[in-house]
Order: C-alpha cells, then structure tokens, then sequence
C-alpha cells in the first residue's frame, strides 16, 4: 500500500505558488502603494490625479500594483485589472480627495472586490 501523506500534495501546491511569486517578483514591475487606512474602510485608495495632472493608475507602467495595508498583509493584483475595477468605481462615483493637502484625487476600491473575478 502506497501511502501519500499531505505534507507532499502541500509541499508540491506551495511551490508552485513560490514559483509563480518568483516569476512576478523578478520577471516584472511593480508599483507599491501603503494605505494606512485600508484595514478600517475596507477599501483600497488608487489615485489617479494629483496636483493638476494625470498621475498614479492614468500614468502606471507598472505590470502589477501591490498595497501594503499596515499590520493586514500585502495584496498583489495585475494592472489591467486594478484599471478595471477603477473604471467601474469612478462611473459609480466613488471618487475621493486625499493625499498631500487633499491635491489627490482617487477612486476608492472595497479590498473584497480585489479578490473577486468579474
């Protein structure tokens, strides 16, 4: 009898996940973002404008985006779809001012959204 424990499904499931870590991490760029407030409104801050200028996701030639929420963890999303998910967010009107003297303005995201297909 042949007894395959689950440490080795586990073992082989964890490296391709570190494998496919590794290959965004070094194959690609990334933009990093840390948003102190996202784990109290449950949405992630992506600016798009600031100081009279097209900046952040309009301007990104990032391939993926991370956020850093402070003692929660780090979420790491493709470009093109954190774009989407702004687009659908800005026609819903939800727009914020923030940053630096409140010269920013950003689409505001829920974190649930994030892990979401659509």
């Amino acid at each position: 009898m042949n007894y395959k424990s689950d440490f080795d499904l586990d073992l082989s499931t964890g490296q391709q996940g570190e494998q496919s870590l590794s290959k965004i991490l070094s194959l690609t760029t990334i933009e990093v973002k840390t948003d102190f407030i996202a784990h109290r409104t449950g949405n992630i801050g992506v600016e798009f404008y600031s100081r009279g200028w097209a900046s952040g996701i309009a301007v990104t030639k990032a391939s993926h985006w991370a956020f850093i929420i402070p003692e929660k963890g780090i979420i790491i999303i493709e470009t093109e779809r954190l774009k989407s998910l702004a687009r659908e967010y800005y026609k819903k009107g939800s727009v914020k001012k923030g940053g630096d003297n409140n010269s920013s303005e950003m689409v505001l995201i829920p974190i649930k959204d994030l892990f979401n297909d659509r």
